[in-house]
């Protein structure tokens, strides 16, 4: 007998729809199974203009959720859900307002929710939430979370997050696709130059002030051989920052670019930098920039927040430094640079647990099986 084609109906309102997780593990791996996709997400609002040709994949436009501008998006996601998620098999949604979006509505199909982060904690350094409600709307989420937790399936993205939860949730970390083969840390550019990466989002409290002051310093102890590439975008006021440092020449930055054009140009960067704060919201996650630093056998820098501290600890794969401390990252790149054998030790060692932990390819069966479940429920 042959299987049914099953159809799911992914939305975000709030990510990229260029999402790493989102669009380039997730939704790529739906496709490859055989899934037919509609994705909502806000391409416009981002830039960005639909996808078109890609088989099994139908986009949809919804506005963006952002700071404060919430109520649009979610009686636009609403309305998507009403009209569209009954011709589907699953819904995925990405963003806990979403859940707030299906409360009201009947005759939905199963809907799975995938739990990004601590949402609650991550709101305590939102810094459109203003101070005095900063407890009350943590108080709110926890509550949509318990109310979530009774009517969905969840699925976590990290394991630390079982914790706030009653019940057992299959766990899909935000691992990466994990190369066979990677270049050696420290492989000079075309310019002669060698290159230091940071990948992701970046804010104040993602330790921007840090990576342009490791730029300037970098720069400075190697006569300008040795840059800081930012690639991905900047908020709030890390924007003004960055565009100073870049006026100034201290870092190169390439803003937002897709996962999958992003991940190769960590190859052959000297180190890989994560310079998160000692925040809440950090405590119980994986960097996935760690880890795709690891993956493409590039030695990571790190805070000492207690997930990545453990891997590097554990795989030795790269250098923890303290929270803050621009010349303890200066001192480590400085390292590598002067040392190359060290600089190929670590990013073997960093390739090596990788692809025995960490590899996108052994998550997905996971992945795909939550949602099978899901969509077989009654």
């Amino acid at each position: 007998m042959v299987s049914p084609v099953r159809r799911v109906l992914v939305v975000t309102v709030v990510h990229h729809p260029d999402d790493a997780r989102i669009r380039h593990r997730q939704i790529e791996s739906l496709l490859e199974a055989g899934w037919q996709v509609t994705y909502a997400a806000p391409f416009a609002d981002y830039g960005l203009t639909r996808p078109v040709g890609i088989p099994g994949l139908t986009p949809v436009e919804v506005p963006r959720s952002s700071g404060r501008q919430r109520l649009t998006a979610l009686f636009a996601a609403r309305t998507l859900l009403r009209d569209r998620a009954p011709a589907h098999d699953v819904v995925l949604l990405h963003d806990p307002e979403l859940l707030l979006a299906m409360r009201p509505l009947r005759n939905l199909p199963p809907v799975v929710w995938d739990v990004h982060e601590d949402t609650a904690a991550a709101l305590q350094v939102r810094p459109w939430v203003p101070d005095l409600l900063r407890s009350p709307a943590a108080w709110g989420v926890g509550r949509l979370e318990r109310w979530a937790e009774d009517r969905v399936p969840l699925l976590l993205a990290e394991h630390e997050y079982a914790d706030r939860f009653r019940q057992n949730h299959p766990v899909v970390p935000n691992t990466t696709w994990v190369p066979s083969e990677t270049v050696p840390p420290g492989r000079p550019d075309g310019d002669g130059r060698q290159r230091v990466v940071y990948l992701g989002s970046l804010t104040v409290e993602r330790g921007a002030r840090e990576l342009i002051e490791v730029g300037r310093h970098v720069q400075a102890a190697t006569n300008g051989l040795v840059q800081v590439h930012v690639i991905g975008p900047a908020h709030g006021e890390a924007v003004d920052l960055m565009r100073a440092a870049v006026k100034e020449g201290v870092v190169v930055w390439h803003g937002f670019v897709p996962s999958d054009r992003a991940l190769p140009m960590l190859d052959g960067a000297l180190a890989g930098l994560s310079l998160l704060h000692d925040e809440a919201n950090f405590r119980h996650s994986m960097p996935t920039k760690v880890i795709e630093y690891l993956a493409h056998g590039v030695p990571a820098i790190s805070t000492p927040l207690p997930v990545p501290a453990d891997l590097l600890e554990r795989t030795g794969a790269g250098f923890l430094v303290p929270f803050g401390d621009v010349a303890a990252a200066v001192d480590a790149v400085l390292l590598l640079h002067r040392d190359p054998d060290r600089a190929r030790e670590l990013g073997a060692a960093g390739h090596r647990a990788a692809a025995d932990g960490y590899d996108w390819e052994k998550v997905a069966p996971v992945f795909i099986a939550a949602l099978e479940d899901a969509a077989a429920a009654p």
